[in-house]
């Protein structure tokens, strides 16, 4: 996978909204191997994208960091 792929769990705060998009996009990118999708994949691409970002927002909600009472998010 890319190299300079960030984390986003951070201590003190939830990823914010831009971050899980930004990151969605960069691993849609990669696996699909296109940068920019073609006009008739573009709907297909835009929706991955959105659906690898809720799969993310979903996680951060669901993780459960010791030393805390309630989930991370």
């Amino acid at each position: 996978m890319c190299r300079n792929i960030k984390r986003l769990r951070h201590p003190d705060h939830p990823p914010s909204d831009q971050e899980l998009h930004d990151a969605a996009l960069q691993f849609v990118r990669k696996i699909s191997g296109f940068h920019a999708p073609s006009q008739a994949n573009e709907a297909a691409f835009n929706r991955a994208v959105s659906d690898v970002a809720t799969a993310g927002r979903v996680l951060f909600r669901s993780l459960h960091v010791r030393g805390h009472t309630e989930a991370a998010v």
